[in-house]
């Protein structure tokens, strides 16, 4: 096809502004079925939408930074200032809407899962809500097990019962397979969404949620003790108020062990597989163990004051 005209477009990425010249052909046959309507070059679709001043580069870490990193609007339009990115903020929320329509166009294409649920012969499905901040929509994900794929992904103002059966009456239409489970967390409004859609079909807590009820009368435990363990260390405070005006080597020592003292006592650990409690007495007995073997090696005026911390 001849070439009708040229055109440029700017487009922002995370590498930089670039410039693209675009030529546009059109068919000058006029007995083709096409005539006159005009093709733009391939490789443009790889940078940016239609119409689009930024990159899909951009849009993919936007999705990125709200659905995974769990960031809100004015923390992505920071997070890409920082990284030489002009963009107003108002943009921010259009791009996350330009990353939800990709990414159900992406779930739409049923012919390419239909041909991978045919191969595995069925589907174990499951389902949860990521909520980027309180208050706001909730994106649920169905994802299969086996497969990996996401079967529906779609943004929710309500959590109901109502609203989680339609989803799931969604994905039985995209799967010709018998759905052989589903896995969730323990929400009632997903308990009763699956009795009503799926009945029958086994539905069990994911591993994680398994693991952390079980796991309630140690954490439990883990809780008093640790409580009981922050009663001793009450003494932090005055200690640093007697050598923070001192430059010398013994109070930066210290000055460290207080440090130290501070950081067991705010890292609180990730339950139910770090056990805050356990996590608080190893450090703390590592903490022991250094004091002693100050005290071992002679510097005994830097023991007698760092020993009150334990």
């Amino acid at each position: 096809m001849w070439i009708a005209y040229r055109t440029q477009r700017t487009i922002t990425t995370l590498q930089g502004i670039c410039r693209l010249t675009l030529r546009a052909r059109r068919c000058r046959n006029q007995e083709c079925p096409r005539y006159h309507c005009v093709y733009r070059p391939e490789k443009e679709g790889r940078w940016a939408l239609p119409h689009g001043e930024f990159g899909l580069d951009v849009i993919a870490l936007v999705g990125s930074l709200r659905y995974i990193s769990h960031r809100s609007v004015p923390e992505i339009h920071q997070a890409l200032h920082d990284r030489g990115v002009p963009i107003a903020e108002r943009t921010v929320t259009h791009l996350l809407q330009r990353y939800e329509e990709l990414v159900m166009l992406s779930l739409s294409d049923q012919r390419r899962l239909q041909e991978r649920f045919k191969e595995q012969g069925q589907v174990i499905l499951a389902i949860d809500g990521l909520q980027p901040d309180v208050g706001h929509e909730v994106l649920w994900v169905l994802r299969d097990c086996l497969s990996g794929e996401v079967l529906l992904a779609r943004s929710l103002l309500s959590a109901c019962e109502t609203e989680l059966a339609n989803l799931l009456r969604e994905v039985q239409q995209v799967v010709d397979v018998p759905i052989r489970g589903v896995i969730s967390d323990g929400q009632h409004s997903i308990r009763k969404a699956v009795q009503a859609v799926l009945p029958g079909v086994p539905h069990q807590l994911c591993h994680f949620h398994y693991l952390r009820e079980a796991a309630k009368p140690v954490y439990e435990a883990d809780r008093h003790a640790k409580k009981e363990l922050k009663k001793h260390l009450r003494g932090v405070r005055p200690i640093e108020r007697v050598v923070e005006k001192r430059t010398d080597a013994e109070a930066e020592v210290i000055h460290g062990y207080c440090l130290a003292v501070r950081s067991a006592l705010t890292d609180d650990g990730r339950p139910p597989l770090e056990a805050p409690g356990l996590k608080l007495y190893e450090r703390l007995s590592a903490i022991v163990a250094s004091l002693t073997r100050v005290s071992e090696k002679g510097a005994c005026r830097v023991s007698e004051n760092a020993c009150r911390l334990c």
